[in-house]
């Protein structure tokens, strides 16, 4: 894919990548997730979640960030995050800023996780996407709280 990325297939990227969190039927999200993600692709939480923190820091252990590679472990980290944020019905992730293009087949996009009934913004990130030659991502380092 080797190739620069114009606004509209980096916002269609985005959008693309923003659906597979709030997909509500678990096969389609394993779907999107082999359509988006290389088969060796991973995600790189950069901000491990607090209750990992806090017990590392009890045992004066260095916080490390946490890597999921692969579609099974990509397909349970995206049901993880839809069944905690999305399937109670009070939230929806949404894009930030436009994508932009950071360098060739890197990609950078925020989004924002919302209330659904006024939008209010209660979380949000910011990923560096890297894509493989296909156009699939093969690193996800997500940032969270950044956005």
């Amino acid at each position: 894919m080797s190739k620069k990325l114009d606004e509209q297939e980096l916002s269609r990227f985005a959008e693309r990548y923003i659906a597979l969190w709030n997909e509500s039927d678990a096969e389609a999200r394993r779907k999107r997730i082999r359509q988006l993600w290389a088969e060796d692709g991973a995600q790189v939480l950069v901000d491990p979640p607090q209750a990992m923190r806090e017990a590392l820091g009890r045992l004066s252990f260095p916080i490390p960030t946490v890597e999921i590679r692969g579609y099974e472990a990509l397909d349970r980290r995206v049901d993880r995050a839809y069944d905690e944020f999305v399937a109670p019905g009070e939230h929806v992730f949404v894009t930030g800023e436009p994508a932009v293009l950071l360098s060739v087949n890197l990609i950078g996009l925020s989004w924002h996780m919302v209330t659904k009934a006024d939008g209010a913004v209660v979380g949000g990130g910011y990923d560096v996407v890297a894509l493989d030659d296909e156009g699939r991502i093969r690193w996800d380092h997500q940032y969270i709280g950044v956005a």
